[in-house]
């Protein structure tokens, strides 16, 4: 949502946007002369007593809130735009989509296709091909020669009006030729005169003369090239197109103090890591296909209150103190802590992952410790209790007492300005992405108003929020602007839980709220992955890593780290409050690594896979057994031909599962009459399919197909 702001001043919320609808044609003659045989009305057309039009054009999607947020798309995306488009009578009906690029002229346009017969629902994908604030708009439009098509099929074969349908036909074409040359080539219009006198021709049977006129190449001709009466044009609405790291991505969460973290043999004390030593693991990152390693919080980190082992309240000397816990005399938002380095060492890790095609992401967490400078300097940024004390964070029974969350209802303008500036300094150390943490605690105003002007100047940067969080909370603030969005993929573990929910994220909501999924997060070992070992984490991987297009992993969970806290659902030891030194090598015996990094070449490798609303759930006749495909046609793949992927999940880790898959072919544009191909992109192997194969899956051989599905 376009939002009016400065980064010096007070920020001054902007009303919401608003979107001009286009102005409809004024006919020029009355809406039924094309049928009366007069000059044919092609200009958009709308009723003066009311905005439904001639063809109603309603249900238009993708919108957010009626046009008031902007819907989502990204460079290369196979947009789906769809309507309910009708009108009285029996006569056809057709519709349009087009799209309209920043400048405001018109980039493409589609015929739509009935996707839900007998429903009046619409389906055309446009593809935008540069970032900026786009449109679309759809026009429905009478069909006349499908409504001539059809009667004339039915009443010629029955002999009823032969030559009156026959002389109908000829009009109409006649019409459909005399079009203006702008409008249709001469090549085009001798192709319907040629069938205007097929029509007339009364040497050949009635039959032969209605071949003339339906042949294939009049029909090509008006696909190409559609007669269109009263046209009727929904409003504009509003998509917003951003590059396509906002849509498609695999991300890396570390710790850097734990990457090359020490112990002192001897005295047993700890050495932290730094931003150098992360940055030696930058190669082991990329080299499993990772697009961004996301950093925790890198600023200093107060010492009042701080947490020790396991957040307990008694740190004891040499614990590191949660990273969250903001703030201290060395600095704050914009500073780093001293044990991790300097910023010329942060500019250094930042090009180290630039040279291996990484970028960086930093956790943005608007929480201060005690020690922060602000609390000092504006303690009206924060909330005082009736003792007097300043309240710390809690999410009873959690009480985070090393966290002083702000208020924004004292001096919102000043926490404006001072968060906008404290985001400039790390965008201007090359961090293009941020992950938000809790953003759903912060006012929904704020984040319109930051989303917005960071966009005005860097249109590149995304924000992830981690909001996990209700439903409506989640969804507004994607819609007022945050990119991607944290989802409840970690907590969704039956066949009908997920089929339900890889629907859900993938169907309209996906316009608005692209969904990120991780297995684990460094607040989150769900219930699954303690009881499954390996064999569950390999299974969540695949899911993750097929179920959205954007996905990311925690740094450990190559090494299967599934023991909680007692009574916790998140990994002992945590790293939050401890350095935690991993030995990778370990890695290579348990295989998740060689998984993660296959997944992401698959990913890379197959466009429909970097696609959201382009999911189909297929039945199967296990209960363990999960099915789902991706499918993006060749109309709309980068590399001019059609992709499909299969991916079938045994859930459970202990059985080898198997039964019927019965595969939509229809949905994934491919035949039913004939062998296809299916080739497992993880393992190489081969097998003919038809729309029904029998899968068998042992979770001890492998836990998962994921198959790239074409003709034989």
């Amino acid at each position: 949502m376009p939002v009016a702001g400065t980064t010096a001043g007070t920020p001054t919320p902007a009303a919401p946007s608003t979107t001009t609808t286009p102005a409809a044609a004024t006919p020029t003659g009355t809406p039924g002369a094309a049928a009366a045989g007069g000059t044919p009305t092609t200009e958009p057309w709308v009723a003066p007593e009311g905005p439904i039009g001639r063809i109603p054009v309603v249900d238009v999607s993708p919108v957010a809130e009626e046009g008031r947020f902007p819907a989502k798309a990204t460079v290369g995306e196979a947009v789906p735009i769809r309507a309910t488009v009708f009108r009285e009578g029996h006569d056809a009906v057709a519709a349009t989509a087009i799209l309209i690029d920043p400048d405001g002229a018109e980039h493409a346009r589609a015929p739509m296709v009935d996707i839900a017969p007998g429903l009046d629902r619409f389906e055309a994908r446009l593809v935008p091909d540069r970032t900026g604030e786009w449109s679309f708009r759809v026009e429905g439009w009478s069909d006349p020669f499908a409504t001539w098509a059809h009667d004339a099929t039915i009443k010629v074969a029955a002999g009823i009006d032969v030559e009156l349908m026959l002389t109908e036909g000829a009009r109409l074409l006649e019409r459909a030729a005399a079009r203006p040359s702008t409008e249709l080539p001469e090549e085009a219009a001798r192709v319907l005169r040629d069938a205007v006198a097929g029509l007339h021709d009364t040497t050949r049977t009635p039959a032969d003369r209605l071949a003339a006129g339906l042949s294939h190449a009049v029909r090509g001709t008006l696909a190409a090239h559609p007669f269109r009466e009263l046209v009727t044009s929904s409003r504009a609405y509003p998509l917003r197109v951003e590059r396509p790291l906002a849509l498609a991505g695999a991300w890396y969460e570390i710790f850097p103090r734990s990457h090359g973290a020490t112990q002192d043999p001897e005295t047993g004390e700890w050495r932290s890591g730094t931003l150098r030593t992360a940055a030696q693991d930058l190669p082991r990152i990329a080299g499993m296909g990772f697009d961004v390693v996301y950093l925790t919080p890198i600023h200093p980190i107060g010492t009042t209150y701080r947490k020790g082992r396991n957040n307990s309240l008694d740190a004891q000397p040499g614990d590191p103190g949660s990273p969250y816990a903001i703030g201290s005399p060395d600095g704050g938002h914009d500073a780093i802590e001293p044990s991790l380095g300097t910023f010329d060492d942060f500019d250094a890790f930042v090009a180290s992952a630039r040279e291996l095609g990484l970028e960086v992401a930093l956790d943005v967490a608007l929480q201060c410790s005690p020690d922060h400078p602000w609390v000092t300097d504006h303690p009206e940024w924060f909330t005082t209790r009736a003792d007097g004390s300043i309240a710390y964070a809690e999410n009873p029974p959690k009480k985070y007492q090393d966290i002083y969350p702000l208020n924004f209802d004292n001096d919102p303008a000043g926490i404006y300005r001072e968060v906008r500036r404290v985001l400039q300094v790390w965008i201007d150390h090359g961090v293009t992405l941020f992950r938000v943490d809790n953003p759903h605690t912060k006012p929904l105003d704020f984040w319109a108003w930051l989303l917005a002007d960071v966009r005005k100047d860097h249109p590149e940067v995304i924000f992830l929020s981690e909001a996990f969080t209700r439903p409506a909370m989640m969804q507004t603030l994607a819609k007022i602007g945050f990119h991607q969005s944290y989802t409840y993929f970690t907590w969704r573990n039956t066949k009908e839980e997920l089929e339900t929910y890889l629907a859900e994220v993938s169907g309209e909501q996906g316009a608005w709220m692209r969904p990120s999924f991780w297995p684990t997060t460094h607040d989150i070992l769900p219930p699954y992955l303690q009881a499954t070992g390996g064999r569950g984490f390999a299974v969540r991987a695949v899911l993750a890593a097929t179920g959205s297009p954007t996905w990311g992993i925690y740094s450990g969970y190559e090494l299967v780290e599934d023991v909680p806290r007692p009574g916790v659902d998140e990994q002992i030891d945590n790293e939050k409050y401890e350095l935690k030194p991993r030995d990778w090598a370990a890695a290579d015996e348990l295989g998740i690594a060689l998984l993660l990094g296959n997944l992401n070449a698959v990913r890379r490798a197959h466009p429909a896979l970097q696609q959201l609303r382009n999911l189909v759930v297929h039945p199967s006749t296990d209960d363990a057994l999960v099915a789902y495909s991706r499918h993006l046609d060749a109309a709309h793949s980068p590399t001019g031909r059609a992709d499909t992927v299969v991916t079938i999940v045994n859930l459970d880790t202990w059985n080898a599962r198997e039964g019927v898959v019965q595969l939509d072919l229809a949905a994934l544009g491919l035949p039913v009459d004939r062998p296809l191909r299916a080739r497992d992109l993880l393992t190489g192997e081969t097998w003919e399919w038809g729309a029904a194969p029998w899968v068998r899956l042992d979770p001890a051989v492998r836990p998962a197909h994921v198959i790239h599905l074409e003709e034989a």
